[in-house]
């Protein structure tokens, strides 16, 4: 890389002078000093939020260190009770199977049935 002389140096100098002088005079300072106001009151903003947030993500955290427990207790009691009505029906459909081996009339087809079924039908919407 060549040296730079004094007087190349200073004419580098005196140009970068002239073109910053140049920037500064298309940039308004009034207009620079209103940008910065505006960031501030934007960061201002975004730290109340930042603190908002945080606290409650401490508050969540807290309520489900609270509940977890408990979920976790309900979940099982829920799993155990499917598990004890899936063992009744599954008890229930071979009882029903062995009473209509043995009693075939005891349970009429389908089209019968409907006939004798007087029961609402729950899962229509009411008129």
């Amino acid at each position: 890389m060549e040296k730079i002389t004094p007087e190349e140096g200073a004419s580098i100098r005196a140009a970068s002078e002239e073109v910053s002088l140049q920037f500064r005079s298309l940039i308004d300072t009034a207009d620079v000093d209103t940008i910065k106001h505006t960031q501030h009151q934007i960061l201002g903003r975004l730290q109340d939020s930042n603190a908002v947030l945080s606290h409650f993500n401490e508050y969540s955290e807290q309520c489900y260190a609270e509940l977890s427990g408990e979920f976790a207790r309900k979940t099982r009691l829920l799993k155990s009770i499917k598990s004890d009505l899936d063992h009744i029906f599954t008890k229930l459909r071979s009882m029903k199977t062995k009473l209509k081996a043995t009693y075939p009339d005891a349970f009429p087809d389908s089209a019968t049935s409907e006939m004798l079924d007087k029961r609402p039908d729950l899962d229509s919407p009411l008129q």
